[in-house]
């Protein structure tokens, strides 16, 4: 018995014992987890409203001077575009189904060369008529004049019989007549048939105006019209009728048209030396001179358009390019040639001064972001500025860029208007 009450003691719970205090490895799981979202959260809000927004920048290209210090004896810098003197958009002289295209953008074509071909089905069932019309007219002359024939013959005969009083003069009057009724068909039947021929001949060249022809030689930029579309030269409104089969261009009448500010118009002469140098070819100077100055002057822009030719041809050379232009004043006799220039044009408006120093920002690869770059700067050149140090050619350049904009900064590329 006593010892089943030891026992039953043992096992007897004390409530007023201290309980341990229970693991607490959850709470802290728990804690870090509730941290990591909220850190993730505020990390998302700050990636939406917080980073920082892209500054919208121009941007221009570094170029090289050129060699023999002909950017030294520049008496004015300006930019322009390639253009060329011939172009024309082909069309079709008359309004067709088009039945064949056998052009293609970049394609070289000669004069001459058939660049579509229309549905010939009408002109085709026109010239036909024509050809029935003129077999038609000749036969008809051919029958007058075998009555004619007849009418002569019998003219004269009766003209020998009355004169041995074996006819009457009234059948011999009536036969003169009949012959120069006859004649007077045959004037008409010539006529006509002359008339048809003309027709036939019109015809013909409506046949020929379904095939569309290249008016000089050139390179097809633009192709507007597909087969079995409808082809018109004048707009019929809407959007289901073409104007053109394609665009040409003849690239050896390239030529760059600058503006120049009427400030500056009386330092350029006409068959002034220029060296040109394309935007896409920064490194490529292009021999060239002034062709003509247009006597007339944009109102709006206070600029005066210049011609000016490119001596050299290469498939290069596109229209519409980008080109910067450095007008040269001729060499005099015996001057001395000056010393090339050191380092790379810069426009001016890339160069601005941050703390007491000249930078320029310059776009990194990838094109989302900047380098600062402390420059040294040289003699001005028109609108550009002579760089010594810093900056390489090729580089691309922030134009103007904005106080806000910081070595690192995030950019995008202004649209053009």
């Amino acid at each position: 018995m006593n010892s089943n009450a030891e026992l039953l003691k043992e096992l007897r719970i004390d409530r007023n014992a201290r309980q341990a205090p229970p693991p607490r490895r959850g709470l802290w799981i728990g804690i870090a987890i509730a941290v990591a979202v909220v850190a993730l959260l505020a990390l998302g809000v700050w990636w939406l409203f917080g980073r920082a927004k892209p500054v919208e920048v121009q941007t221009a290209t570094v170029v090289a001077f050129s060699s023999g210090g002909a950017d030294a004896s520049s008496v004015l810098d300006a930019t322009g575009y390639v253009v060329a003197r011939r172009m024309a958009t082909v069309s079709s002289k008359i309004t067709g189904k088009v039945r064949d295209i056998r052009i293609e953008e970049g394609q070289h074509v000669d004069a001459g060369d058939i660049m579509a071909t229309l549905d010939p089905i009408d002109a085709d069932a026109q010239r036909d008529l024509a050809t029935a019309q003129a077999a038609a007219a000749r036969s008809q002359v051919t029958g007058v004049q075998a009555q004619l024939r007849e009418a002569s013959v019998n003219a004269e005969r009766l003209g020998t019989l009355v004169q041995k009083q074996l006819v009457s003069k009234a059948q011999y009057d009536e036969a003169i007549a009949q012959r120069d009724a006859l004649r007077a068909q045959l004037a008409t039947a010539q006529h006509n048939a002359k008339v048809a021929a003309d027709q036939l001949r019109i015809a013909g060249n409506g046949v020929d105006n379904t095939i569309v022809r290249a008016p000089f030689a050139g390179v097809v930029i633009a192709k507007a019209a597909q087969p079995g579309e409808i082809v018109s030269p004048l707009s019929a409104g809407g959007g289901f009728t073409r104007t053109g089969i394609g665009t040409i261009v003849d690239m050896d009448s390239l030529e760059v048209e600058v503006d120049v500010g009427e400030s500056y118009i009386g330092r350029v002469k006409p068959a002034m030396p220029v060296v040109a140098t394309l935007n896409a070819y920064p490194d490529w100077k292009i021999p060239a001179e002034v062709i003509a100055i247009i006597p007339t002057a944009d109102r709006g822009k206070a600029t005066v358009k210049v011609r000016v030719a490119l001596k050299q041809k290469d498939p290069r050379i596109v229209p519409d390019m980008g080109v910067n232009v450095s007008f040269l004043e001729e060499a005099k006799p015996g001057a001395q040639q000056q010393a090339p220039l050191r380092g790379v044009r810069v426009p001016a408006a890339a160069i601005v001064a941050r703390g007491g120093r000249d930078v320029a920002f310059v776009v990194a690869a990838g094109g989302e972001r900047v380098q600062s770059r402390d420059v040294e700067v040289g003699r001005a050149i028109g609108d550009d500025r002579q760089v010594t140090s810093g900056l390489s050619a090729g580089d691309t350049v922030v134009l103007d860029p904005p106080a806000e904009l910081q070595d690192g900064g995030r950019i995008v590329e202004a649209k053009q208007e």
